[in-house]
C-alpha cells in the first residue's frame, strides 16, 4: 500500500483523501457529486474557450459584407460571405444552441462535423483522466456544453468586444462641413509710425484702438476715420504688449525695457509702474473679471499682478524659454501661455501652478487666440495651427496649410480666425471645420522693401468686422469682408484629406 501510495500524484491523495472523508460522513453519494463537480467545471471551460474563438466571426465585418455585395457568385452570394455565414452557424450553434434548419446554413454544412469536433475536446480531456476517475466520472454530453456555454453568453453579454472587432466597427469619420464666409479685402492703411508695428488692442466702447511700435511709442487712433488722437511716450525700448481695462480707464503696456507700464487715461500719464521682470516683457493680457494683470517675457515666467497694489499675487514657472503669449478667460484654466519652449501651459490661477502642458507643437509656438464664444483657443506655430478645447486641453483639429512663421492669431465671433505669417502671408479659416477659405499676402507700402511684408500682430475689432493689423512695413492696415461676394461668385471648395480627423 505505501509504494502505490508514493507512486500517486498529489492531486490524487487529494481526491482519494476527501473521497474518504465524505463517504465517512455522508455515505456513498458524496463520491458521485465530487465527480458531477468536476464534470460541470470541465463542461463550463470547454464551452467558454469555444466561446473565446468564435465570438469575432460570429457576424460579418462591414467591409466584408461590401465587398460580398459587390462581387457576387454566380448563385449571388460571394465566397467569404459564404465562408462568414458558415462560421458564424457554427458560432451559433455552440453558444445558441439552434440547428441548420433554424439558423440557415451554408451550402455543404454538416451540424454533426460541429457535434464531432466538440465530443473529440471531450473526449481528449476526459482521456487524460487516470482509469479509476474515468470509470466513475460521466463523459459530458453535447446539451450539457451547448448549456453551459449559453449560459457563459448571457453572462457575458455586456462584455465589451474583443479588439478585432473594435477597429472593424469603429464609426467611419465624416468631415465637417465649412459655413460660408465672405472674403476679406483692404480697407485702409494708416501710417504714423517710424519702426515696426507690434501690438494692438481694441478698447471696448470700439471707439478707438492703440498700437505699440519699435519707436518706443503707443498711438491712439480713430477707428473709424483712422486719424491718430494721441501719442504717448515713455517706454525706452519696443513696446511689444498693450491691454485696454473694460472696467477701468486704463491702459497697461509692456516693453522690452523690462517695464509694466499703466496709463491714466484721463489723464494721459503713467499712474503705475510694476517692477519685477529679469528681462523684456514680451506678452501681456488682462483677466476679464478679476483686478488682475498677466505678463511675461524673456524670463520665462508669467507673472500674476495685482492692479491696484502692484504686488505679484503669483509667479507662474515652468516655461524654459520666452513666453511669447499669453491669454486669460473666466473659466479654468484662466491663463493660458505659450512658449519658445514648442509648448503651451494651461494654468490654475487659484493654486498658482501648471494644470496641462501641452507638447504637441514641434517648433516654437508664437501666438494664441480665444473664441470670443466657444470655450476653447488656438495656438500657432511654423509646423501648423492647432485647435483645442478647454478645460482640459484637449486636441481638436490641426488648421493645415500655413507654411510659415506665424506671429499672430485672432478669431471673431462668427467663426473666422485670421492667422499672419512672418513672410506677409495671411489665412482666413473656418474655425469648425479647418477649412481655409482664403489666401492672401498683404501688400507692402510703397517705398518698401519686399521684405518688410511681415505681420507681427492683429486683432478683430468689437464687432468682428474689421480686422486690424501691425505690420513691417509701420503701417496699420485695417481689413473688412467683401459685401459684393456672394457663394455663386466664391463658392466653398472644401476637399479633405484622407488623414484628416477631428477629435
Amino acid at each position: 500500500m505505501s509504494g502505490s501510495a508514493g507512486n500517486r500524484t498529489p492531486s490524487a491523495l487529494a481526491l482519494a483523501s476527501v473521497t474518504s472523508t465524505y463517504s465517512l460522513f455522508e455515505g456513498s453519494a458524496a463520491t458521485e457529486n465530487i465527480h458531477d463537480a468536476e464534470d460541470k467545471s470541465r463542461v463550463a471551460k470547454v464551452a467558454v474557450k469555444y466561446r473565446d474563438e468564435y465570438l469575432s466571426s460570429r457576424e460579418l465585418p462591414r467591409g466584408v459584407e461590401q465587398h460580398g455585395a459587390k462581387n457576387g457568385t454566380a448563385n449571388g452570394e460571394s465566397i467569404a460571405a459564404q465562408d462568414a455565414k458558415t462560421i458564424g452557424h457554427t458560432a451559433r450553434l455552440l453558444t445558441m444552441g439552434g440547428g441548420p434548419a433554424a439558423t440557415g446554413a451554408a451550402p455543404g454544412f454538416r451540424a454533426t462535423d460541429v457535434e464531432q469536433d466538440v465530443q473529440k475536446v471531450l473526449d481528449g480531456l476526459s482521456g487524460k483522466q487516470s482509469k479509476s476517475k474515468a470509470k466513475k466520472a460521466k463523459k459530458p454530453t453535447r446539451d450539457l456544453v451547448l448549456a453551459a456555454a449559453e449560459k457563459s453568453n448571457s453572462m457575458a453579454g455586456n462584455m465589451p468586444p474583443p479588439p478585432g472587432q473594435q477597429i472593424v466597427r469603429k464609426r467611419h469619420y465624416e468631415p465637417v462641413k465649412p459655413d460660408w464666409h465672405a472674403p476679406w479685402k483692404l480697407m485702409r492703411v494708416i501710417s504714423g509710425h517710424i519702426g515696426w508695428v507690434r501690438s494692438l488692442a481694441v478698447e471696448p466702447g470700439n471707439k478707438w484702438f492703440a498700437s505699440g511700435s519699435v519707436d518706443r511709442t503707443i498711438k491712439i487712433w480713430d477707428l473709424a476715420s483712422g486719424t491718430l488722437k494721441l501719442t504717448l511716450t515713455g517706454h525706452i525700448s519696443p513696446v511689444r504688449g498693450l491691454a485696454v481695462s473694460p472696467r477701468h480707464p486704463y491702459l497697461f503696456s509692456c516693453g522690452e525695457d523690462k517695464q509694466v507700464k499703466c496709463w491714466d487715461l484721463e489723464t494721459n500719464k503713467v499712474v503705475r509702474q510694476y517692477h519685477g521682470h529679469l528681462s523684456g516683457v514680451y506678452a501681456l493680457a488682462l483677466h476679464p473679471v478679476l483686478d488682475l494683470l498677466v505678463t511675461g517675457g524673456r524670463d520665462s515666467v508669467a507673472r500674476v499682478w495685482d492692479m491696484r497694489t502692484k504686488q505679484q499675487v503669483h509667479v507662474l514657472a515652468g516655461h524654459k524659454s520666452t513666453i511669447s503669449a499669453l491669454q486669460c478667460q473666466e473659466a479654468d484654466p484662466q491663463v493660458i501661455s505659450s512658449s519658445m519652449d514648442s509648448t503651451v501651459r494651461l494654468w490654475d490661477l487659484a493654486a498658482g501652478k501648471s494644470m496641462t502642458t501641452l507638447t504637441h507643437h514641434k517648433k516654437s509656438v508664437r501666438a494664441l487666440a480665444l473664441h470670443p464664444t466657444e470655450f476653447g483657443f488656438a495656438s500657432a506655430s511654423s509646423d501648423n495651427i492647432k485647435q483645442w478645447r478647454c478645460p482640459k486641453g484637449e486636441f481638436v483639429q490641426n488648421f493645415e496649410g500655413h507654411n510659415a512663421i506665424v506671429n499672430s492669431l485672432s478669431a471673431n465671433s462668427d467663426g473666422v480666425l485670421f492667422s499672419g505669417a512672418d513672410n506677409g502671408s495671411m489665412r482666413f479659416w473656418d474655425w469648425k471645420s479647418g477649412y481655409c477659405f482664403q489666401e492672401a499676402e498683404t501688400v507692402v507700402q510703397p517705398g518698401s522693401l519686399d521684405s518688410e511684408a511681415g505681420i507681427f500682430c492683429s486683432t478683430f475689432d468689437r464687432t468682428g468686422f474689421r480686422l486690424i493689423t501691425g505690420e513691417a512695413d509701420k503701417t496699420i492696415k485695417i481689413w473688412k469682408e467683401d459685401d459684393e461676394a456672394t457663394e455663386e461668385s466664391h463658392p466653398i471648395d472644401f476637399r479633405p484629406s484622407l488623414g484628416r480627423r477631428r477629435f
